[in-house]
């Protein structure tokens, strides 16, 4: 049976570079996603190769 699931998210305000919002926002328009799911997307690869990273650990800092 088929079941839509809709994702948990959040609401965060967080404040960027302005030129670092013009440079993603430009990537998400040539890769036609929106900048939000950009962002995510960079959040997620950032911290998947970050190095010695105890939250991949299960430790705690």
């Amino acid at each position: 049976m088929f079941v839509v699931k809709k994702p948990v998210t959040i609401n965060k305000t967080i404040r960027l570079p302005e030129e670092l919002v013009k440079r993603l926002e430009i990537v998400a328009s040539d890769k036609d996603i929106s900048l939000n799911q950009l962002i995510v997307q960079c959040c997620e690869y950032a911290l998947k190769d970050l190095a010695d990273d105890p939250i991949d650990k299960g430790q705690q800092s």
